[in-house]
């Protein structure tokens, strides 16, 4: 039985069976189900019709994410005599030229942000330039402390940190350091809560207290740092609920997060009234901005109708800002801010007692790429202030189009009213189908979870001339084609379909791990 076969039998289940199944099971303590399924999952003729259907679904997608065996030539050891240069750039030039189109013409959500020739060609040479440093050697390289540092002041002044950093109190600086991506922000952040709980309050069994749409990473925080995880409901707008996140406070509780927007949904969550919640209760407050941190200050300045979410509430004590999305650096860095530098310095590593000698960072890397910090510094200040409310205007613009374009094909409806990240779903179709339609058409969108949706990160690329009137049409033609075929097998839709219709969270964690096999398969 393959994984599209489980999800037909479950579609032949009334759907209030399913629901009931559903509501149980989520009553139930997840280490139960978890040991019930690993129970389950461990008898000798399911793990074989298991093991059966993953080879299955490995086997396709191995075809679509290993697509150069026949045209290159694979290495799984060095070659005995190195390869001409030449050679490398050569075949490094054709692989990008396969690839490049996909994304530059506007079929991706998210993933480039920028992308423009003169742009890009601009950021390579600020790496060419600076391609040997690192800032772990600050003495050698000081010039990358200098971008590092202008880094997070200017995106402190663009956060609301413009008249705080008037003032001369430690404890109200706002203060951060440059990350390697939104998650590394994230963790760091919660890394520096669970830390000064510890050494303050003494807290040893610490909790946060999330927004079920809050981004992965705080999950991997979680699990990382030991950090009890609970999670609140969104109500109808799809924003987090204040009335369930001050049930959840606990004498434990570090921290309450609110994001801005979510990834899923691209809502704000009603920060001012979350973080005055936890202002109030002497509890630190996180706003994720990692998305919406370069685009929101500016879509406000254009007039659009953008909550507080910054450090101009009292109550926000960090927040998280991906200079890598509509920053437009180049990918691998983001910041992480502090309202203090007492907060700033538990989220630091030092070692007194090596006899390597004394040892910090200010991250969780060691030796980092100082190229990366120094083309964030330069795409910041190469773009500017009008820059960005110009960037910013035409995907604002554009990400109206699209959901024009998703609101006037009947059978689909657009979740909540975001701004530029917009998910899209359906009551009477398979969405992952629609998604894997659009996918055989070049795009390359996100499907989601709890509804199952489907979302467009709208960036720079989309803003071209004819993009949003070629996702408007290859959109009618996948709804049309699924209408005509619901049944079809191939693509994500069963895998995603199976996680959205029962919890079957170990099945879905294999298929997950296999894939991430793959991906390293020679």
């Amino acid at each position: 039985m393959e994984i599209s076969s489980l999800r037909n039998l479950v579609d032949r289940l009334d759907p209030r069976f399913v629901s009931v199944v559903k509501k149980i099971i989520g009553r139930l303590d997840p280490r139960i189900v978890a040991a019930v399924e690993k129970r389950v999952k461990s008898m000798p003729f399911v793990s074989e019709m298991i093991e059966r259907e993953y080879d299955s679904v490995m086997a396709d997608l191995e075809k679509s994410i290993k697509p150069y065996r026949k045209d290159f030539k694979a290495f799984s050891r060095l070659p005995e005599v190195g390869r001409a240069r030449d050679d490398i750039l050569k075949e490094m030039a054709d692989l990008k030229s396969r690839e490049e189109p996909r994304w530059k013409d506007g079929f991706t959500s998210g993933a480039v942000y920028h992308g423009d020739d003169d742009h890009v060609n601009f950021l390579n040479k600020v790496y060419a330039i600076n391609s040997q440093s690192n800032p772990l050697h600050s003495d050698i390289w000081p010039s990358t402390t200098k971008y590092e540092a202008e880094v997070v002041s200017m995106t402190a002044a663009m956060l609301g940190g413009a008249e705080i950093a008037k003032s001369s109190d430690p404890a109200k600086q706002i203060c951060g350091v440059v990350s390697s991506g939104g998650t590394e922000s994230i963790m760091l952040a919660m890394k520096a809560y669970r830390d000064r709980a510890r050494d303050l309050k003494g807290v040893t069994r610490t909790e946060m207290i999330v927004p079920s749409t809050v981004h992965a990473a705080f999950d991997k925080a979680s699990r990382y740092f030991k950090i009890k995880m609970i999670r609140v409901p969104v109500g109808p707008d799809l924003r987090a609920d204040v009335a369930e996140t001050k049930k959840a406070i606990t004498k434990n509780t570090i921290v309450i997060v609110g994001s801005a927007p979510n990834f899923p949904h691209g809502i704000v969550d009603p920060v001012e009234e979350l973080s005055e919640l936890a202002r109030e209760r002497g509890i630190a407050f996180h706003t994720d901005a990692c998305l919406g941190g370069f685009i929101l200050p500016f879509a406000k300045k254009l007039g659009y109708d953008v909550p507080p979410f910054d450090f101009q509430l009292p109550g926000v004590t960090s927040m998280s800002a991906d200079t890598h999305k509509y920053g437009y650096a180049a990918k691998g860095t983001s910041v992480v801010l502090y309202r203090g530098l007492e907060l700033r310095r538990y989220q630091y590593y030092t070692v007194t007692d090596w006899p390597g000698g004394l040892y910090f960072s200010p991250t969780f890397a060691g030796s980092r790429s100082g190229a990366l910090s120094a083309m964030c510094w330069a795409a910041m200040l190469s773009v500017g202030e009008r820059g960005y409310l110009e960037a910013s205007e035409k995907i604002l613009r554009t990400a109206s189009a699209i959901k024009e374009a998703v609101r006037t094909t009947r059978e689909l409806y657009v979740l909540g009213d975001p701004l530029f990240c917009i998910a899209f779903s359906s009551d009477s179709l398979d969405i992952y189908r629609v998604m894997d339609f659009m996918t055989r058409r070049n795009w390359n969108l996100n499907g989601l979870l709890a509804p199952p949706a489907v979302h467009i990160c709208v960036t720079l690329r989309h803003t071209q001339p004819g993009v949003v009137d070629k996702f408007a049409h290859d959109l009618n033609e996948a709804v049309e084609h699924v209408k005509r075929n619901p049944d079809e097998k191939g693509g994500l839709a069963p895998i995603y379909g199976l996680a959205a219709t029962i919890p079957l969270k170990g099945v879905v964690r294999d298929v997950l791990a296999r894939y991430i096999d793959l991906l390293y398969k020679v």
